[in-house]
């Protein structure tokens, strides 16, 4: 009875020289063998198979039976697979595959598509894994380690992480065309407070700086703030005439360029803070990561909008 799973890659290749170098000396010689070591593999490899593999030629040679051809195509079957393996660990250990996932603002959503579009065409054997939501939803999915790197503007304190600057993060004021506040010029604190704000959910990247711009500006005193789930909602707010918004610049870049909407000048806007790249400091980052990681940061913020 045949027993495969007694069979060792050592008496594989014994076969294999024989069969290509047509004598046990040769095929010892090939494979760094003494010739009793490699008869040795080829009896217990004939043992395994319960079958004579291996004949003796007329002139002293040997060659392959019909048993041990058909033992051959299976020992190069597994040296191919085996070859195919190694190529993929190489590309796995050099980060040339594998999976990253990314996690991102909402406020990222406008322009990460299109870094994970130049990353599938600079690496396209790695998977790279979008993932968008709130602040909040970032930093637990870094604390989860659900996500390997996050694109986002302050970074938390827990987890702990590595941040990297990726480029200027602009806020400013915005309103509907026709606003009685667009085209006045520098406006005065008190035209700002005395005006409907749209705003994000509490937590969020948006909603923090808008607290703490309306605190620098009214030093304390009360503003309406209306509260909105989204970016495109706060848009839509605003060109429908709810009030006006502290928001990031990148996110109504076309708005801006076709008229929807107008940038409101004001004391000290625009509000400037720093898109970071990041991943946890108490796990290191996988090869593939580390080349996605290397990619963002090389491209030096080339793909923000303009």
């Amino acid at each position: 009875m045949p027993k495969p799973e007694a069979v060792t890659l050592k008496q594989l290749r014994a076969l294999q020289a024989l069969a290509e170098h047509g004598s046990i000396t040769a095929a010892a010689e090939a494979i760094r063998l003494t010739p009793p070591a490699v008869h040795s593999q080829l009896r217990q490899l004939e043992t395994n198979f319960n079958a004579r593999l291996v004949e003796r030629g007329p002139q002293g040679g040997a060659r392959l039976t019909r048993q041990g051809e058909a033992v051959l195509v299976g020992a190069r079957a597994i040296e191919t697979a085996l070859e195919a393996c190694a190529d993929h660990v190489r590309a796995v250990n050099e980060g040339m595959e594998g999976m990253v996932s990314l996690g991102v603002v909402g406020t990222a959503k406008y322009f990460a598509p299109g870094i994970v579009a130049g990353l599938q065409r600079a690496f396209p054997t790695i998977d790279v894994i979008l993932r968008v939501g709130s602040r909040d939803f970032v930093v637990n999915a870094l604390a989860s380690a659900s996500v390997d790197l996050a694109i986002m503007g302050r970074p938390p304190r827990h987890p702990e992480v590595q941040a990297t600057v990726l480029g200027p993060h602009p806020y400013i004021l915005i309103a509907r065309p026709g606003h009685k506040l667009a085209g006045q010029g520098r406006l005065p604190p008190e035209a700002i407070l005395t005006q409907p704000l749209v705003t994000r959910e509490e937590g969020s990247g948006t909603r923090i700086l808008l607290d703490r711009y309306l605190e620098r500006l009214g030093r304390g005193r009360p503003a309406r703030v209306i509260e909105f789930d989204g970016d495109e909602t706060m848009k839509q707010a605003v060109m429908a005439g709810l009030g006006i918004a502290l928001i990031s610049r990148h996110t109504v870049i076309e708005e801006l360029r076709t008229g929807r909407l107008v940038e409101l000048e004001a004391e000290a806007l625009p509000l400037v803070r720093q898109w970071f790249l990041v991943h946890r400091a108490d796990t290191a980052l996988s090869a593939a990561g580390r080349r996605v990681h290397g990619h963002i940061v090389g491209l030096q913020g080339a793909f923000l909008p303009k």
